[in-house]
């Protein structure tokens, strides 16, 4: 067993565990593969594992919804805004109903119920440990003689359960009836004996729809015996009963003996043996050590939990996000709630919420040395571009693409939206979803054709769409949209929303930069130079809204305007000090309005690229004290653990990679905005986006980085306010100019670089 393994003693980093089974399926361990995924109660008298599959949406209508054809009304819409109708976008649309997105559902559970119960559970489980190992995606649980060992399998994509135990008796059935579930679900059985064990079969048709999903299992027994028992089976005697189980939505009916014959024939040894190397890979790249004391390391995680200043937990949930991220990843990115829920009535359809959660969700994917992530986030927009052009075509009457803010993984279709949530009006989220690849491709040093490609086709939709303009001749965006504001003297739908005016004049330069010889990129340069500027308010702040008059609303969950900031860095202390201090006070006058998680890390990450370490740290230590994480180490929306969502779960590692190190293809900042509560540690194996691999370690008043570079590069080194870089392993030139980096580097593949930092 390795660190999180179910001997007792310390866990070390690379996992959790638990003292007794999960009562709750917000506390059931998580294991998947970025297409199975596998939820784990570890309970010796009932075992059960909850299957999902990144596929399993259910059927509302919306599936056939394509985006309202709005263009034709759109040059009267522009014109009542710019005259001064404040709700005229209330009445753009109006007349379309509200469609939520086909919603994400468990599949059902693998069910053993051992006879007699061997637990007495007024007495609790004495002796019981349940734990799962981050590094191999292995989840155990143990109680005397009994044990159970599950992982969801990177080689054979396959969820694998191995019980043992002394004359094991148990029935064994596969359960659909999980919280939620529709009354006229279709189910179908079927149960087969082989010579070593049985087959199961779980089909469930959605109602009304020709669209079913299929669960087939195989169970293998060593020794003992087997019959078919009501809907499952009955083992006697057996020493050791191994599952495997995959789940596939379709049409029609499935080939039951083909899809039973499609799974490994394989024992568990072996399957763990060809599975480990794919994720052991993927997951040790990069590891945080924060120097916990030993006592607190070896806490059981709902025990950690509630010590929020321990730097154990911290350095926990940093590889708890990491895991849950990479293992959510495959397929497609990670959902709302990853790639897993216990219930059918998911919070917001467990759909793809792409104005702020996705983004947070993957934000450190690049930086901690997690490509998986990206490429299945790659596979989501790649697959929604043609669905992108229709909501360009029908909403704007432009070439281009628009994305939509809700997707269930099939539809990219802008049809979700109503008047307090005026999502079809929001034009930035094209280029706030490729920035997380145009991070990755600056990391890898590689950018794909196709994502060149979608940039000019974001680059062509403002080309069409921004032709109004202000008094003083600047463009006009209208009608824009900052999620999920308002001002407080107007509607929702208004003009020049900052991350509007931020994402067009991105999109424009980005899509000139990648393609130079295209014959419209010189117009793409002008036209964002006609763009308006960043408004400053009467409170000093970076406003919301440019656009004289709109009043401000600071009281929200999401900080749109701050966009230019995080995550694209066009607002920072080094190019633009005037306007990062109007950011900063933007930031300082922001509530948390319903305390979201997602809202209180956004801020953490706004904060680290603006230097304030204090302000990382509240924000931080809201989410590490507001009672955010199951048992499961998994997250929750609200405070108290209220509706499950992985937000927190998978955005904390890019608020520790930020407060930790920043990079751009030609900048470095070290330690810009670390919390005095973690004042040594080390960071190891991640990506900066100049090409090079970076190690880090720090301790009161000394830091160390060492850059691996992988390419040649040039890059500016700053470091945090109370530090200074005093020595460079190899020869570099020193600026001590306001503004200017401490620290040139001429950087050579292969050539590693160390750079000393002491206090100023």
């Amino acid at each position: 067993m390795t660190a999180a393994g179910t001997e007792a003693g310390s866990p070390g980093r690379d996992g959790t565990w638990e003292p007794r089974p999960a009562a709750r399926w917000e506390d059931a361990f998580l294991g998947g593969n970025g297409r199975h995924g596998a939820m784990v109660y570890g309970d010796p008298a009932d075992d059960r594992v909850i299957v999902n599959h990144h596929t399993l949406v259910r059927p509302n209508g919306s599936e056939h919804a394509r985006p309202p054809r709005l263009a034709d009304r759109l040059e009267h819409l522009q014109d009542a805004l710019l005259a001064g109708d404040t709700t005229a976008a209330e009445q753009f649309g109006a007349e379309h109903p509200l469609l939520w997105v086909q919603p994400f559902h468990p599949a059902f559970q693998t069910r053993v119920r051992r006879l007699p119960s061997p637990v007495d559970r007024r007495t609790g489980t004495a002796g019981y440990r349940r734990s799962v190992d981050f590094a191999t995606g292995e989840i155990c649980a143990s109680h005397e003689d009994w044990q159970s060992r599950v992982f969801v399998s990177r080689a054979d994509d396959v969820i694998v359960q191995c019980i043992t135990g002394l004359g094991l008796t148990a029935e064994l059935t596969l359960d659909h009836a999980l919280p939620g579930a529709p009354p006229r679900l279709a189910i179908g059985r079927s149960t087969a004996l082989t010579a070593d064990g049985a087959r199961l079969a779980l089909r469930a048709g959605y109602p009304g729809s020709d669209l079913a999903y299929t669960g087939v299992t195989v169970a293998r027994v060593d020794r003992g015996s087997v019959t078919v028992s009501g809907e499952g089976i009955r083992i006697d005697g057996a020493r050791t009963l191994l599952l495997l189980t995959r789940v596939r939505r379709h049409t029609g009916d499935l080939d039951l003996a083909e899809e039973w014959g499609a799974l490994p024939y394989a024992d568990y040894e072996t399957l763990l043996a060809r599975h480990r190397p794919l994720h052991g890979t993927a997951y040790e790249r990069a590891t945080l050590t924060l120097h916990a004391e030993a006592s607190e390391r070896a806490m059981a995680g709902s025990e950690l939990i509630r010590h929020p200043d321990s730097p154990a937990l911290l350095e926990r949930l940093f590889a708890a996000g990491r895991y849950h991220l990479l293992s959510a990843a495959g397929a497609l990115p990670p959902r709302l709630t990853g790639l897993w829920t216990g219930d059918w009535d998911t919070a917001w359809s467990g759909a793809f919420t792409t104005n702020a959660n996705l983004n947070l969700q993957i934000a450190s994917a690049a930086a901690v040395a997690l490509p998986e992530v990206s490429e299945a986030h790659a596979g989501l927009v790649r697959g929604q571009l043609a669905d992108w052009r229709d909501n360009a075509r029908a909403i704007f009457g432009t070439r281009g693409i628009v994305a939509p803010t809700h997707t269930d993984g099939e539809s990219g279709h802008n049809y979700h939206f109503q008047r307090a949530y005026p999502h079809h009006l929001w034009t930035a989220g094209a280029d706030w979803l490729l920035q997380p690849l145009l991070e990755h491709a600056e990391t890898t040093g590689v950018t794909d054709p196709w994502l060149t490609g979608a940039l000019t086709e974001v680059a062509e939709f403002y080309e069409d769409f921004l032709t109004r303009h202000a008094s003083d001749g600047t463009l006009a965006i209208v009608p824009s949209y900052s999620p999920e504001n308002r001002p407080a003297n107007a509607s929702w739908g208004t003009i020049n929303a900052t991350m509007d005016i931020a994402a067009a004049r991105h999109a424009l330069t980005t899509a000139a930069g990648h393609s130079p010889g295209h014959p419209a990129a010189t117009r793409w340069r002008a036209l964002a130079d006609r763009l308006p500027r960043y408004r400053v308010n009467e409170d000093r702040a970076l406003a919301e809204w440019a656009w004289p008059g709109l009043q401000e609303t600071y009281d929200h969950r999401h900080l749109s305007h701050l966009y230019p900031v995080w995550p694209l860095g066009a607002i920072n202390p080094y190019d633009t000090p005037e306007l990062a201090d109007a950011a900063h006070r933007a930031l300082e006058l922001r509530g948390a309005e319903n305390d979201s998680a997602h809202g209180h890390l956004h801020h953490a990450l706004v904060a680290a690229r603006l230097r304030d370490a204090a302000r990382v740290s509240n924000a931080l230590s809201a989410v590490l004290a507001g009672d955010f994480f199951h048992n499961s180490l998994m997250s929750a929306h609200y405070p108290s653990r209220d509706v499950y969502n992985a937000d927190a779960a998978h955005a904390l590692p890019a608020v520790v990679i930020e407060m930790l190190f920043q990079s751009t293809p030609d900048r470095l900042v070290l330690l810009p905005a670390l919390p005095a509560a973690y004042p040594s540690g080390e960071l190891r194996g991640v990506r900066t986006r100049f090409g090079a691999h970076l190690d880090l370690s720090w301790s009161t008043g000394n830091a160390t980085a060492v850059l691996h570079p992988t390419r040649d590069a040039r890059v500016g080194v700053h470091a945090g306010e109370r530090l200074a870089v005093t020595e460079v392993a190899t020869h570099s030139s020193a600026e001590t100019s306001a503004g200017t980096p401490v620290a040139l580097l001429d950087l050579t593949a292969g050539v590693d670089r160390v750079l000393t930092m002491r206090p100023r």
